[in-house]
């Protein structure tokens, strides 16, 4: 059976083949469809490639093909690159490392998302962008005012236009921020018609409305957690869920030294940046359902300050929904009252 390491690029690739003969050759190749189908089509053995942006359709195309069997790493695995010298980065260097951890066994599988969740994190992440651009345009036009002496109102971006159109401006700076205006006018209807789409797709879902049900999380949330984790099943407990999406503390300990910095920020940014805005909303907004929350938040504020206390906060929300995912259940401010919390 054949051994292939690939390094995949946006415009070309490098294959590293170990034949079963024990024979390597290294091949440059360019990452289309009709490139790879030519080079691996009607060939039998096991392929790995890093988990990027590009892997799940080229794992797919290899599976099609009949033959491979395929594996998508996870490129934070440093037992992988055992083989490589260090010091010394190239593409040649990075293939050959990844075939000789097919050889071995020396990966980590990363999991691979569904296509629902596939579809579905694509419309997150469309609303994402289309609300970024939204927010710098209403930034960049408030901070074109500074200089004239005029300081808007703080509020949502997509309220904006009615703010500057209160404000007592000349008519030569409405003409010039116009175009910034009208920027945010228009994208006002995107963002609108994604948001009622995930919405309706959270409506339909029995496993999105369960998760709306805990404060600080709406539809938008709610479809961002089950597209961007898939399937409880991939995590033994909520720790690993929350150490997934970045929100525990990063930690550098030798001996009898131990220091722990701030939230690692690694995994789904959409989802964290969200369980934090939502947690924002649970500590500015009191509701009866969320009291035991905010007073447990209100605590940590006290002691350590409210933008910790707002991330301690995102931590506990994301074991709450992670606890209420995987046992079917819904959101009971009576449970966060317990001395002791089943979440996770």
């Amino acid at each position: 059976m054949e051994h292939v390491g690939m390094d995949l690029g946006k415009r070309q690739s490098h294959a590293c083949w170990l034949s079963e003969g024990g024979e390597i050759r290294h091949l440059r190749i360019r990452s289309t469809r009709e490139a790879l189908t030519t080079e691996f089509g009607g060939r039998r053995g096991r392929i790995l490639i890093e988990a990027t942006s590009m892997s799940e359709w080229v794992a797919r195309l290899f599976e099609s093909l009949g033959g491979w069997d395929v594996v998508v790493a996870c490129p934070n695995y440093a037992p992988m690159y055992a083989e490589r010298t260090r010091r010394v980065k190239t593409d040649r260097r990075d293939a050959e490392a990844l075939m000789w951890a097919c050889v071995k066994g020396n990966y980590r599988p990363v999991h691979r998302l569904s296509d629902e969740a596939r579809l579905l994190r694509m419309t997150v992440k469309v609303r994402k962008g289309l609300v970024r651009a939204r927010g710098k345009a209403a930034v960049q036009a408030k901070a074109l005012l500074v200089p004239h002496g005029i300081q808007l109102e703080t509020g949502r971006p997509c309220y904006f236009p009615e703010r500057l159109l209160a404000a007592d401006l000349s008519p030569a700076l409405r003409y010039e921020l116009a175009p910034l205006v009208d920027l945010v006018t228009h994208l006002n209807d995107p963002i609108s018609r994604t948001e009622e789409r995930l919405k309706e797709i959270a409506k339909q879902d029995p496993c999105a409305r369960r998760l709306a049900t805990v404060p600080g999380v709406g539809p938008v949330t709610a479809a961002c957690w089950i597209a961007s984790l898939d399937t409880p099943e991939r995590f033994a407990n909520g720790e690993q869920a929350v150490a997934y999406l970045g929100l525990v503390p990063s930690e550098w300990s030798s001996s009898e030294m131990r220091r722990q910095g701030r939230i690692t920020k690694v995994g789904p940014s959409d989802l964290r940046e969200l369980l934090v805005e939502g947690a924002w909303h649970v500590l500015n907004h009191p509701t009866p359902d969320a009291a035991s929350l905010r007073a447990w938040a209100l605590r940590i504020a006290t002691r350590r300050g409210r933008n910790k206390a707002v991330v301690a906060l995102a931590r506990r929300m994301a074991r709450i929904l992670f606890a209420i995912w995987r046992d079917g259940t819904s959101y009971s401010a009576l449970r966060t009252d317990a001395k002791k919390v089943a979440v996770g």
